[in-house]
């Protein structure tokens, strides 16, 4: 059963796409467990840490759209939403991070800055055009 299960997991991990966005107070991590090109994941992981306590919390949620006048088909991709109880954590695609109390207060709203990683253990590409300079014997 073991040698099944890790082929599958491995084919899965090509599947991870992992973004970080941080915050002046907050470092989040987010990881769509879908494969690409799957519009309306259903399998996405958040991980939030205070950078001044250290503090974390992991959430599962789901990708965030509006929807077309069908009301039927996503038009346009918003971010990611996950829930806690009654607390509502939104992860903007401008890098607007919202946690929204029971009562619909805003908690928390910090502007953070992307930084996208495509893959689990895979290098980024290098996309500097300018050839290096030789060395001088």
């Amino acid at each position: 059963m073991k040698l099944i299960l890790l082929p599958l997991l491995l084919l899965a991990s090509a599947f991870i796409s992992a973004q970080q966005l941080d915050t002046p107070n907050y470092t989040v991590e987010i990881q769509q467990l879908c494969p690409e090109g799957e519009v309306q994941c259903q399998q996405v992981l958040y991980k939030g840490t205070s950078k001044v306590s250290g503090a974390s919390i992991e959430l599962k949620g789901t990708a965030w759209h509006s929807w077309c006048a069908d009301g039927v088909t996503p038009c346009r991709f918003l971010g990611y939403q996950f829930k806690n109880g009654r607390i509502r954590y939104l992860v903007h695609e401008s890098g607007l991070l919202q946690v929204i109390g029971r009562s619909g207060r805003v908690l928390v709203e910090e502007q953070g800055i992307w930084d996208y990683q495509q893959g689990t253990q895979q290098e980024q590409p290098n996309h500097n055009t300018k050839p290096e300079p030789k060395a001088k014997a």
